[in-house]
């Protein structure tokens, strides 16, 4: 069941347990909700996984793996990027989730960002905006309409997300990448499970997983986190943004706010928050399976059907 909350959720207290609490002969209780039910790729009939590789550097090269459909036509295409405390390489997690949404009518991609040990911010960013740029310059092979192109992504990956779209037009943030003649814009975003004020959400603690990504803590960077935040570059024009959180994940700190101003400047945005579900919700069932449905209405509202020949 999918429901629609639009405020920050409650986070419960949960009281240490006593001694008396802990003896071996006490039960725990019963676990709330669904089991969670891993996932494993799986190309989907009619589909071929292609691999483009979008800029080589000494540390790593950044690649685009495209679930292109066999069948004759354009299709709109989703970019996601993966999560993983922006230090861990997940595309294969976030693999069944677009599988399944490459059914639905879309060409979709996974990108293979250059990760914090590599690389510190904003090389992330950077090769989120060539892969997009890429997968223009590749759009006839790819079956892709260049002017239908979304993005989405969980935890660190709803990060990049939620910024890849909201500096969407801005050249500041496009880097040294290739394909400089095409375009990084997105023209709806998905974020799942993010924060989306770094500085809020790091006033006063020392995130180790922040710091190696930005090479420093808020209080010796705080332009850095400023502007690697999603709210900092809300304006009008950007593209239309929702967010899908899970009933037992933690508080994503900026997420309301950043909503409220969307709404103010009349861009559409909601947030579902997915029952039971924990963090990543996306990489397993049966959230995936809610998460593609949630993404798949949302996607074809603002990116359209496939032209099929």
């Amino acid at each position: 069941m999918k429901s629609v909350i639009l405020g920050f959720v409650a986070i419960s207290l949960v009281p240490l347990l006593s001694a008396a609490d802990t003896k071996p002969t006490a039960k725990k209780p019963a676990l709330e909700g669904p089991k969670w039910q891993k996932l494993n790729p799986q190309t989907p009939a009619g589909f071929t996984l292609k691999t483009l590789e979008v800029a080589k550097y000494p540390e790593h090269t950044v690649e685009l793996y495209i679930y292109v459909p066999d069948a004759e036509g354009t299709w709109p295409c989703i970019l996601d990027i993966h999560g993983g405390g922006w230090q861990k390489r997940q595309v294969e997690a976030d693999k069944p989730m677009m599988e399944r949404l490459a059914q639905r009518g879309f060409v979709t991609a996974l990108v293979s960002y250059r990760l914090s040990t590599e690389a510190k911010y904003p090389a992330a960013l950077h090769d989120c905006k060539a892969a997009l740029r890429c997968l223009r310059a590749h759009a006839k092979e790819l079956k892709i309409d260049p002017e239908r192109i979304g993005c989405m992504g969980g935890s660190a990956g709803g990060h990049l997300s939620g910024l890849t779209a909201m500096t969407s037009g801005l050249a500041e943030f496009e880097g040294e990448g290739p394909f400089k003649d095409q375009s990084s814009a997105v023209k709806a975003a998905i974020v799942m499970a993010a924060t989306q004020d770094l500085v809020a959400s790091n006033v006063g603690k020392k995130n180790e997983g922040a710091i190696l990504f930005f090479g420093g803590s808020l209080e010796e960077k705080p332009e850095v986190y400023k502007t690697a935040s999603p709210i900092t570059h809300v304006r009008a024009g950007v593209p239309p943004t929702i967010f899908i959180e899970g009933e037992k994940d933690s508080l994503k700190i900026g997420r309301a706010e950043m909503m409220e101003k969307l709404k103010a400047l009349g861009i559409e945005t909601e947030v579902q928050t997915l029952k039971f579900a924990p963090h990543p919700f996306w990489m397993s069932d049966p959230w995936c399976a809610e998460t593609v449905d949630i993404a798949a209405a949302f996607f074809k509202k603002h990116l359209g059907e496939p032209v099929r020949k």
